[in-house]
């Protein structure tokens, strides 16, 4: 090879190391004026060297310029056409070699692998072996194991794994880590052990792979003892074991390793970093991210896009908004990934509005969402119970073609549900064409929403002859339809069935459903004697259902049980008062209720006041009780006092006992016709169209009285009125409620 030649190949590598397009062609103008006849080798580096910049067509044309192209060029085109996954022209190239040898058929069965053609590699595979054995070599079997790894094909890989034993080619290191992690993925970690054990020599990478299997499989004790046995140990280790515990919820660990890995002064990559802080993030472990956070700022990562997501996420999850923020405004760059963690953050944090305007700003800014951003941003609207905008979301996703992805379609039944259109939810479920346990979950819990019991319990034995695993949220859903619908001994089974059936350890919520269960059927005695065995004590909502169900059924002993054990874990929740008040009003007993209000009082403990709002032409209109605040107040008022004489003579007849006023009985009556959601009703029946139902939210649990009147008023109005209280739904229509009087 001439000097010049060997000049130009320097140069054109320099070219694919920068990746620079316009300095390669310059080369090429250089050499066509120099070199009048330039050699095969230096045009089948600028073969090379187009297809490694993407230029097909100039890779192709300098081949047809050679004057008589050896097997050297043909295997550089072909190999570009492997590479760019350009089947076609690649099948063409190869019929036409005069001849062929082990690089060939290697690139020839790398193009259909890369494509995901198994069967035509396979066939490929084997017109070579039939050619001749010494075609076969360590780059054809790694190759075809990579395949067989990526496919998930497990047989045809114990297949070529004979052919390696078979040709010799077991002892090679470079066949063996393929051959692990093949094993490894299709879920053979037995067999992947055993190639590992029998290798006569092992490099770090071989024993990376095979600690990277045995973390994908959970066995994180046999990884740790393998990696303690490693006698070389790179970054790429390291970080291995930092990914492999986290992604196995083993984050304290995780956090041990990348300390070591800090002291030990080796390079962390951007792997390393987003590792270390998702654990951080696992943990809820503030601290330990923000020292992880200093120690990016040393280092090259700061600007990373990769790990600035990962520290806004980890923010996020440790409820540190306003520091995801910080880091999220100091991006120079920002991807989909980073968008959509600091979207996730604000809805997991209860900001729901912000993660909308952040998918607003998003947009705006010309990136694109991906399933995970609309499906969270879909899970926003959601906890907003806000269906104008999850609707036009709902748009997107058909228009994006993104509500294919099973993620958005979850969240769509999510929303739908919790918005009260349960019709809605029912139909996008059936339209799914892959429904997963959260898409049952999804709509287990929608029904339950609404208190519809035999709906809920039918979706879960479905759900179950499916072949199914529920979850504990699922449970969530069908304990909550029990006890709504009162099925106390259908709820105890399902309860019994979590541990016994589905090996599922309850969590607090399912023993809170359970007090939920007795105390709503009035088995009060029986919910104490549970709380009592329980294996943790209840928490506040615990407390607070049985005090709830004591003041309905005005019992005073274990009410007043319920609300002392609800002031000793909770002091200043106002439920321990107000509802023992309410018992003790609903005796006559005033001088108790002016005692428990002084206790209130004096420790500074106030009600959360209630309020109800209605959505009208996109502006939320919210109202108290006795709310004047409004510019439409004489209007509102006005309709609730033409409504009170047609409810009287449909027979309705206020219940004043959960007034909790020393007050006469016509001063009660007037006050609970005033109740917020009364004037959000009302507002509704003003300005909402007929033909479309009011959608009124409520902060706290309906009263008794508003719940009755409020089934008087759609059977008068013949309007379907949607409450969602901080309990459930109700569907208000022709003068019954969707919960059966039963919440």
């Amino acid at each position: 090879m001439s000097a010049s030649s060997n000049h130009y190949c320097n140069l054109l590598k320099l070219c694919c190391q920068s990746a620079n397009h316009s300095q390669a062609k310059t080369i090429h103008s250089h050499i066509i004026r120099t070199l009048p006849s330039p050699e095969t080798f230096l045009l089948n580096n600028l073969i090379t060297t187009y297809g490694k910049l993407g230029n097909l067509k100039y890779a192709r044309h300098v081949f047809d310029q050679i004057p008589h192209p050896n097997l050297f060029s043909y295997n550089s085109l072909l190999s570009v056409y492997s590479k760019s996954r350009r089947v076609s022209d690649m099948q063409s190239l190869f019929n036409c070699m005069p001849s062929r040898d082990a690089v060939s058929w290697c690139s020839f069965i790398a193009g259909y692998a890369g494509c995901g053609m198994v069967a035509d590699a396979v066939k490929v595979y084997g017109l070579m072996l039939r050619d001749g054995a010494g075609n076969l070599s360590r780059i054809t079997f790694s190759t075809m194991l990579v395949m067989c790894s990526s496919q998930g094909c497990g047989d045809l890989g114990r297949q070529v794994h004979g052919h390696v034993v078979k040709f010799g080619f077991e002892g090679y290191v470079f066949v063996g880590s393929p051959l692990i992690d093949m094993y490894s993925k299709v879920g053979m970690l037995l067999d992947a052990k055993r190639v590992f054990e029998l290798m006569p020599e092992r490099n770090v990478v071989m024993c990376n792979t095979l600690v990277t299997g045995l973390l994908r499989s959970g066995l994180i004790g046999d990884a740790e003892c393998l990696f303690g046995e490693m006698s070389e140990k790179d970054s790429i280790s390291w970080t291995t074991m930092i990914t492999g515990l986290t992604r196995n919820g083993a984050g304290r660990k995780a956090l041990e390793k990348f300390r070591e890995m800090r002291l030990g002064g080796l390079g962390m990559d951007q792997y390393t970093f987003g590792s270390a802080l998702t654990a951080c993030g696992g943990l809820l472990a503030l601290q330990e991210g923000k020292q992880v956070h200093a120690y990016v700022v040393r280092t090259d990562f700061v600007d990373n896009v990769f790990v600035s997501s990962a520290l806004v996420d980890m923010y996020c999850k440790c409820g540190s908004i306003k520091a995801a923020e910080t880091v999220f405004r100091r991006m120079s760059c920002k991807n989909v990934v980073s968008w959509t963690a600091l979207l996730v953050g604000y809805g997991q944090n209860g900001y729901s509005e912000e993660a909308v305007r952040v998918f607003c700003d998003m947009q705006r800014s010309g990136v694109e969402p991906d399933e995970y951003t609309l499906g969270s941003l879909i899970s926003s609207c959601a906890n907003l119970a806000s269906l104008e905008e999850g609707a036009q979301f709902h748009g997107q996703a058909l228009v994006s073609g993104l509500i294919s992805f099973t993620t958005v379609s979850n969240a769509l039944v999510t929303l739908y549900g919790k918005c009260g259109s349960i019709e809605d939810s029912h139909r996008l479920f059936d339209e799914m064409n892959i429904r997963d346990e959260v898409s049952w979950s999804a709509l287990v819990s929608g029904y339950a929403r609404f208190g519809k019991a035999n709906e809920t319990i039918d979706l879960f034995e479905r759900m179950l002859a499916h072949g199914l695993k529920p979850d504990g949220v699922t449970f969530i859903g069908v304990l909550s339809a029990c006890s709504r619908a009162g099925l106390v001994e259908k709820g105890h089974q399902y309860f019994e069935s979590m541990t016994k059936v589905h090996g599922i350890t309850p969590i607090l919520d399912h023993y809170t459903c359970i007090i939920d269960l007795l105390s709503r059927a009035g088995r009060l005695e029986e919910a104490r004697s549970f709380i009592t065995k329980m294996p943790m004590r209840p928490d506040a909502i615990g407390w607070a259902t049985l005090l709830s169900s004591c003041r309905f059924r005005s019992n005073i002993e274990i009410g007043k049980w319920a609300a002392k054990s609800l002031r000793e874990i909770d002091p200043q929740n106002p439920a321990s008062y107000v509802l023992l008040s309410s018992i003790y009003a609903a005796k006559g007993k005033w001088d108790e209720v002016s005692k428990l209000r002084t206790g209130m009082r004096d420790k500074g403990i106030r009600k959360e006041p209630g309020c109800s709002w209605i959505k009208y032409k996109s502006r939320v209109h919210i109202f108290s009780a006795d709310d004047q605040s409004s510019p439409f107040s004489d209007q509102i008022y006005a309709e609730l006092e033409k409504l009170y004489p047609k409810m009287i003579a449909e027979g309705y007849e206020p219940d004043v006992s959960s007034v909790l006023h020393d007050v006469d009985e016509l001063q009660k009556m007037k006050m609970l016709n005033y109740h917020s959601e009364r004037l959000a009703i009302a507002f509704g029946l003003i300005f909402i169209p007929s033909g479309l139902p009011i959608r009124v939210v409520k902060n706290l649990r309906v009263c008794g009285d508003c719940h009755n009147a409020t089934k008087y008023i759609s059977k008068i109005t013949k309007r379907e009125i949607l409450v969602r209280d901080a309990v459930r739904y109700h569907l208000f229509k022709d003068g019954t409620c969707s919960c059966g009087d039963f919440w």
